[in-house]
């Protein structure tokens, strides 16, 4: 049988996709909560002057609610539930990298080096700098100032390394 080092903590065990999926979205739940937390602060600390990062359109979290309520159901979201689609999405978002991080760091326990800060670098660069403009969810990452990209991968740092805790907290428990 192939044995795999668990990330974190040294023990020894035998690696389980789904051990790690379980853990790694958990992970991924709890970070996105830590992010968020993470931006309120940075939002208090500037005096609730514009953050940078911060859009005057709708997040992208937003435009993909809303884009599923129509594309599903022909229904265009009201301003209540926008602003119930944004953590939705977010969460989910979350949830779905952190399974995938997971399920990877479990078939390939190197993967988690660097206390998950290649992993919060990796979600920033695909899906904020390259997948959301490219599916037409914000405009070009070329058409945001320098601090934006600096204000999103540092949150991003944050979630990668919360998830990256947290997932290995989890799965010593399973």
């Amino acid at each position: 049988m192939r044995e795999a080092a668990l990330s974190g903590g040294g023990k020894m065990g035998k690696a389980n996709i789904w051990k790690g999926a379980v853990a790694g979205l958990v992970g991924g739940l709890v970070a996105s909560y830590v992010m968020n937390e993470y931006q309120a602060l940075v939002t208090k600390l500037t005096e609730g002057n514009k953050v940078p990062g911060a859009q005057s359109d709708d997040p992208a979290t937003v435009v993909v609610g809303q884009k599923i309520s129509e594309k599903l159901f022909g229904h265009e979201l009201t301003t209540r539930e926008k602003k119930a689609a944004d953590p939705i999405v977010h969460y989910a978002t979350g949830a779905i990298s952190g399974m995938f991080y997971g399920i990877v760091a479990e078939k390939a326990p190197r993967s988690s080096f660097g206390i998950g800060l290649p992993f919060g670098t990796s979600v920033w660069a695909i899906i904020d700098e390259v997948m959301v403009p490219a599916l037409g969810l914000s405009k070009s990452s070329l058409e945001y100032p320098l601090s934006n990209h600096a204000y999103a991968l540092s949150s991003h740092l944050v979630y990668g390394v919360t998830t990256d805790i947290v997932r290995k907290g989890v799965r010593k428990l399973l």
